[in-house]
């Protein structure tokens, strides 16, 4: 197994195969930007199958396909099938705005995917505009309804809580995730880059407690997925609620995580700012042997926590960058 400095088990990698986006959530990407990575620098097919299969080969058991928006990352399905079959690798996810995903939920759930989690803020057709910069909410739940037909279980919907944004929204997302058969996720807002840290922050342990009197919420012993999620359900087990809390309360110590962007730069830790590249050793020709020495040398790097508290303006990279 990978186990960094602090012995914290490594095997959850989260993969982006873009930083592209057909959206411009206000929190992650500002309008107008233009500072996307070159394709020619994008790891291809057979770079991320040489890197995830490292992993798997190191304990890796999760994988998660991110962006920007994964789906606008030409024959996503091919790579899927790819990824999924490598020995060791048990489960393989998608996070995506859904703006596309109607079009090939089909192929992505043949290929192996088998869990798929849509960022969604807000059921008001203005506020989704408004976060986006784009009249997206019909094509997003275009895409959920896909998805939902296509047979992937568990469906999450992610939902960026902001303060005097959509906070008003949460009952009804609630309601409508219930309807579903959905988890809803709450997420409080990261200071990443000046976008992140323009976001209206909303701690979270107030809106828990108010849910779980309105709902009967009890804790959820069993987690569902690899990530930092905390979990809490309905008393007939129809409805899950995640919790995904940075700032109010961390779960550096639990973090079982790193991310490679679409570069092929290993980020160690969303709040700081520890890399490792791979891209110039996949395309020196190293060896199997050397490039898992590479990844463990790099996990080495992993820093305790983030400072998303204490050091708010540290970051300067955007969400897109780092890849979900």
């Amino acid at each position: 197994m990978l186990t960094d400095r602090f012995g914290r088990s490594i095997e959850y990698l989260r993969l982006s195969v873009t930083d592209r986006c057909d959206l411009r959530c206000n929190y992650c990407l500002p309008k107008g930007f233009k500072g996307f990575e070159e394709p020619a620098n994008w790891l291809t097919f057979d770079e991320i199958e040489r890197v995830v299969g490292a992993f798997a080969r190191l304990g890796t058991r999760r994988l998660r396909l991110t962006g920007g928006e994964p789906l606008l990352r030409r024959n996503l399905p091919e790579l899927a099938a790819r990824l999924s079959a490598l020995p060791g690798l048990n489960d393989l996810s998608l996070t995506s705005n859904a703006t596309q995903l109607a079009r090939h939920a089909q192929a992505l759930r043949a290929a192996g995917v088998s869990r798929v989690n849509v960022s969604l803020d807000s059921l008001r057709r203005d506020c989704v505009h408004d976060i986006t910069g784009s009249d997206s909410l019909p094509r997003v739940m275009e895409g959920l309804m896909a998805a939902k037909d296509a047979g992937f279980s568990p469906i999450k919907i992610n939902m960026v809580a902001m303060k005097d944004v959509n906070d008003a929204d949460i009952g009804a997302m609630v309601a409508f995730c219930i309807e579903h058969g959905f988890v809803l996720r709450l997420i409080e807002a990261m200071p990443m880059g000046d976008t992140g840290r323009a976001a209206s922050y909303l701690d979270l342990q107030p809106v828990l407690r108010q849910l779980q009197t309105e709902f009967d919420l009890v804790e959820q012993a069993a987690t569902l997925g690899g990530g930092p999620a905390r979990y809490w359900k309905t008393r007939d087990g129809g409805f899950s609620l995640g919790l995904i809390t940075p700032i109010s309360q961390h779960f550096c110590a639990t973090c079982n995580r790193v991310r490679l962007s679409v570069d092929g730069t290993l980020y160690m830790c969303l709040g700081q700012e520890e890399s490792f590249e791979l891209r110039p050793l996949l395309r020196a020709g190293v060896s199997d042997a050397e490039l898992e020495a590479a990844i463990r040398a790099a996990i080495e790097l992993k820093p305790e926590r983030h400072e998303f508290s204490e050091k708010p303006q540290k970051l300067v990279r955007f969400m897109s960058m780092t890849g979900g």
